[in-house]
């Protein structure tokens, strides 16, 4: 196979980004220095700043990516359907499988966002709005077609948000949960949370289907 022009540069800068997210979340941002990442991806110090100028270049990168991979992997996973459960359990398995699947940047993205300058945060909690609204709307829609039963659905939203995230705080693979029975208990968790009174698997299409014969 011929060798892709950059190739070499863009495999260098995937694995500085990999090991930044890795050193970051072990030692914390301001801990870990560009001559150790230099050394982690063994390249000479000097040429990390042809990928990422500044230190904090390198930080507002990994959070911008992963703020836009997130959202892509939820366009990609959310049903045409516009059932309000089909679209909540959707959203659920999403955000549960990708942030346990990215660890290390889910833990940078949360724990760093101080280390940015006003104008990158702001760029970072607008992404991080805009995929919540997504959320937020789904909430409201089943509110208000009477499946959910929520007071407050901006609290809901944020409390569902860090039920789910913190999944990576104590999840370790090959213990006694698998991510799929994980998902399970806190796809369970999310509908009580939200007053649906049905169950999921086969008990979220029995859902859908008797709500769409009440609308008929």
């Amino acid at each position: 196979m011929a060798r892709t022009t950059g190739s070499d540069g863009e495999r260098t800068e995937a694995a500085v980004r990999e090991a930044a997210a890795t050193l970051i979340a072990r030692y914390g941002y301001e801990a870990m220095s560009m001559r150790q990442l230099a050394a982690e991806v063994g390249v000479q110090a000097a040429a990390l700043y042809r990928y990422f100028p500044t230190k904090e270049d390198l930080l507002f990168t990994l959070m911008r990516d992963h703020m836009q991979a997130l959202r892509e992997a939820w366009e990609r996973s959310r049903p045409a359907d516009a059932d309000p459960v089909r679209q909540l359990a959707a959203y659920v398995r999403n955000h549960i499988a990708f942030h346990i699947g990215r660890r290390h940047a889910t833990h940078v993205s949360n724990m760093e966002l101080r280390s940015l300058s006003p104008d990158r945060l702001t760029q970072i909690l607008r992404m991080r709005t805009a995929y919540e609204k997504d959320l937020r709307s789904i909430l409201r829609d089943g509110a208000e077609a009477g499946i959910f039963r929520i007071e407050d659905t901006g609290l809901t939203a944020m409390a569902l948000i860090q039920m789910m995230t913190g999944v990576i705080v104590w999840f370790r693979p090959r213990e006694r949960l698998s991510i799929a029975e994980v998902t399970q208990t806190y796809l369970s968790m999310t509908m009580r949370l939200v007053g649906a009174n049905i169950g999921i698997g086969t008990g979220e299409e029995r859902h859908v289907h008797e709500h769409a014969q009440l609308r008929a």
